[in-house]
């Protein structure tokens, strides 16, 4: 499984002295559907705080694209749960068309024209690639990793969403995903410090910090500031951040790097998110399983 993540080869190009390639596509997908490699990857992070490893002074987020491979176009979904989808997506486009009328005055549904089944067709096209969580982006279909890494390059948690994906909507969400289990009490899911560049700028964002007593070591952007000085005393105070602390948000960036390491990684071969982010999770459980090796 680290020879198919690392390398970014196929399964059946595995190297015989693995096994069959076939055992260990199907082991992969089983430990896959059983959450294996997502508790890996909590376990090693739950040993490393056991041994006092773990660095939450500061934890940093950032995001990154994965350019997809053809390989990973058409992923399977079974007739229900498409036209399930299908049925939300065309409620929620009627919806936004102000109610619009879906039948005649004789109160029958109108004949399915030409334009009518291509409609459908790009339809079916998006959901699918919704699914799959790819995204249109400029060259091609993209996934986009958002992390969460420690102080010294150390993944934490993942989010997976499509290539076009905003990274702000994701801040709170990846930051609740920090869960490091010490040896006794509850796991810890507040660190002292975040820092993110300045599109995890908002007044949401720096609200959830502040109601959590995290401190936010995020800049503020230009316009924002700009909106906020118009407003006068409605504006509120100045957003200030430490300029120190912030440096050591390259940490993120580095662990990114990290990930990358591997082809399988900065590549999306996979046609299923669920089989992708388990590579993710097997990457960041080696990354931190040299840490252990090493003590640190």
């Amino acid at each position: 499984m680290i020879w198919r993540f690392k390398t970014g080869g196929q399964w059946r190009e595995m190297p015989q002295e693995f096994g069959a390639w076939q055992t260990v596509s199907n082991r992969f997908q089983q430990w896959r559907d059983a959450g294996v490699f997502e508790a890996l990857l909590e376990g090693l992070i739950a040993e490393a705080a056991k041994r006092g490893m773990v660095e939450l002074s500061l934890v940093g987020i950032d995001s990154t694209t994965a350019r997809a491979h053809h390989d990973a176009a058409g992923m399977h979904l079974s007739e229900d749960v498409l036209v399930a989808l299908e049925k939300a997506a065309a409620e929620e486009e009627k919806a936004r068309s102000k109610g619009a009328a879906s039948t005649n005055r004789t109160g029958r549904e109108p004949t399915q024209t030409p334009s009518g089944w291509s409609r459908r067709i790009r339809r079916r096209r998006k959901l699918r690639l919704k699914a799959a969580l790819l995204g249109r982006f400029r060259g091609g279909q993209t996934s986009k990793i958002h992390v969460a890494g420690d102080r010294k390059c150390r993944p934490l948690a993942f989010i997976l969403t499509a290539g076009q994906a905003a990274d702000s909507p994701q801040f709170i969400p990846v930051l609740k995903k920090v869960r490091v289990r010490g040896p006794v009490g509850r796991p810890r899911t507040r660190p002292d410090a975040v820092a993110g560049d300045k599109a995890y700028s908002s007044s949401g964002n720096r609200t959830h910090l502040r109601r959590r007593r995290i401190k936010a070591v995020i800049p503020d952007k230009r316009d924002q500031a700009a909106n906020r000085k118009n407003k006068g005393s409605r504006g509120g105070r100045p957003v200030s951040h430490d300029a120190e602390l912030h440096k050591e948000r390259n940490t993120v960036e580095r662990l990114i790097n990290k990930l990358k390491a591997w082809r399988g990684i900065a590549t999306r071969y996979d046609k299923t998110p669920d089989s992708y982010l388990a590579g993710l999770y097997l990457r960041a459980s080696m990354i931190w399983l040299k840490d252990l090796t090493r003590g640190g």
